[in-house]
């Protein structure tokens, strides 16, 4: 998989990128993630991305013309299965989301900042519009860091275990159940005994009931 990433603040994406998993993806070679920076197309020598709200009205809004040689550069390079704007008034990311994107080959993620980026663009280049929750954020980045996170974990190959992403929350719209490891007895507190059984039917059955009763008491929408 290749991840351009089109931002005007390219160092918020140098740390999430160089570690743990993410990074052991891109060591393995199972990703390629490419940080441009917008004002490397600006419209002057002064750096400008940005301009004033048409109809007045405070904060800027990202210039069609740094976006659009962006887009225009990279798709001349290769063809792109999705170009994803990260904005609050997008598709919630949810888990089936991610999935799907992680058996895309080619993606760009454009982060808006101030204000947002002209409607143009979006009509123009953006395939889809993705929100990582209901609040808002100084820019995209950390929402395309999330995105990022959620997507490359999937991908054949990067995690060690290739059932652990499909325990995890969410794949079977149910919370996971509880976990637990050494010691097996901490401060009175005993683990469960089914699960030092080694009857793994049995197991797995505790593991979906407990699954679905937290789910219940936490977020019983996921289960309507």
């Amino acid at each position: 998989m290749r991840i351009d990433i089109l931002t005007c603040l390219p160092e918020l994406l140098v740390s999430p990128f160089a570690h743990s998993i993410v990074k052991r993806a891109q060591d393995k070679r199972l990703v390629e993630i490419h940080v441009h920076q917008l004002r490397d197309k600006a419209i002057n020598k002064h750096g400008q991305i940005d301009d004033a709200v048409f109809g007045g009205g405070a904060g800027m809004v990202l210039r069609v013309e740094p976006i659009a040689a962006w887009m225009d550069a990279l798709q001349a390079e290769r063809p792109y299965d999705a170009i994803i704007y990260l904005t609050p008034d997008g598709q919630t990311l949810r888990q089936p989301l991610a999935n799907r994107l992680s058996l895309f080959q080619n993606i760009i993620m454009l982060c808006g900042h101030y204000k947002g980026i002209d409607e143009r663009i979006r009509q123009t280049y953006i395939t889809h519009e993705i929100s990582v929750g209901d609040y808002v954020l100084s820019g995209g980045e950390l929402g395309a860091a999330i995105l990022v996170d959620a997507v490359v974990r999937l991908l054949p190959g990067v995690l060690g275990n290739e059932e652990s992403a499909l325990s995890d929350s969410f794949q079977d719209d149910l919370l996971a159940p509880p976990v637990y490891t050494r010691p097996a007895e901490w401060r009175g507190q005993a683990v469960p005994g089914i699960l030092l059984s080694g009857n793994t039917p049995k197991i797995e059955e505790w593991r979906h009931e407990q699954a679905l009763a937290r789910t219940q008491t936490r977020r019983p929408d996921l289960l309507s």
